[in-house]
């Protein structure tokens, strides 16, 4: 197969019409300029070029091969300037897969002023909880919540969660608040992903670990309105911290059973690889982990 970058050699000479002036634009000796051109006639089996002391003339397959060759060329530099730039500047066609929980007014506010950031950056955004193979679907990166099972991609930690237990003043009115985990049974919870109205929540205390089968009037897909329906009074919650700090501080929740809370749960951005990634990726992550996320707590 024609070594390419002979091709491009002699297109150069061609257009200098001159051996000495093709290799000063290169940056390399008049030497491997005349032996790459030679290379590519040997190649070809055909003259290209006639050389003399005084000039060099394009012979007639030469021309015909210049007329083929230098647009072709010309369009694979411009393809290749075109990809360095999209590597180096924040541009271009970014699909991001996040889970359901996420696609709620945070996470838009977040994107809507990422984009008018970076204006030259669109984005295809997958909302989903079914697992999305990122090279199959060709998606940039993912956001994903605890443990991992796909040893192929590449993972960063953004922040963490940690879910208490709390429940309205409301609810606890005539109720005795629960005071130890086992109580929970007789409580009316409100579930994430429960499957009819039943869940399994586990909870820690320090090395203290254990698993608890409750239920409830109300479940749901979202921490948003998980959290709207305990802010009501209609049963207890395992809600972020990020969503109850503020209330409890307020006294408008109680934190019930304050020995114990979920475990710690890792969020990750993930991608396919972690080799030239391009600036509109990079941009995504620095901003990405930047963001007082009300999902999860950033690491410091």
């Amino acid at each position: 197969m024609t070594d390419l970058n002979d091709i491009a050699v002699f297109v150069k000479v061609a257009q200098f019409g001159s051996f000495s002036r093709a290799a000063r634009s290169l940056g390399m000796p008049v030497s491997t300029v005349s032996r790459k051109v030679s290379a590519l006639e040997d190649q070809l089996g055909v003259t290209l070029i006639q050389r003399t002391t005084r000039k060099l003339t394009l012979t007639l397959q030469g021309r015909a091969y210049y007329s083929q060759c230098s647009e072709p060329l010309s369009q694979l530099f411009d393809a290749e300037q075109v990809l360095t730039q999209t590597q180096k500047q924040p541009e271009g066609l970014l699909k991001i897969s996040v889970p359901v929980l996420m696609g709620q007014e945070p996470f838009y506010a977040f994107l809507s002023a990422f984009l008018k950031r970076h204006p030259r950056i669109e984005v295809d955004l997958f909302i989903t909880n079914l697992f999305v193979d990122l090279i199959a679907e060709n998606v940039d990166v993912g956001i994903r919540f605890g443990e991992l099972r796909d040893s192929t991609i590449v993972t960063q930690r953004i922040g963490k969660s940690v879910r208490y237990v709390v429940a309205a003043p409301d609810y606890l009115e005539g109720r005795t608040a629960p005071e130890k985990p086992e109580d929970l049974k007789d409580h009316r919870c409100i579930l994430l992903n429960g499957r009819n109205n039943e869940a399994e929540w586990h909870l820690v205390n320090g090395r203290k670990s254990l698993k608890l089968h409750v239920s409830g009037p109300l479940s749901s897909r979202d921490f948003q309105s998980v959290a709207a329906f305990t802010y009501r009074g209609h049963g207890i919650g395992l809600l972020p911290s990020t969503y109850c700090d503020e209330q409890i501080k307020r006294g408008e929740l109680i934190r019930l059973l304050p020995d114990w809370s979920s475990p710690e749960i890792f969020v990750h951005a993930v991608y396919p690889t972690r080799r030239y990634l391009p600036a509109k990726l990079l941009v995504f992550l620095d901003e990405l982990k930047a963001w007082k996320s009300p999902l999860w707590i950033p690491l410091r």
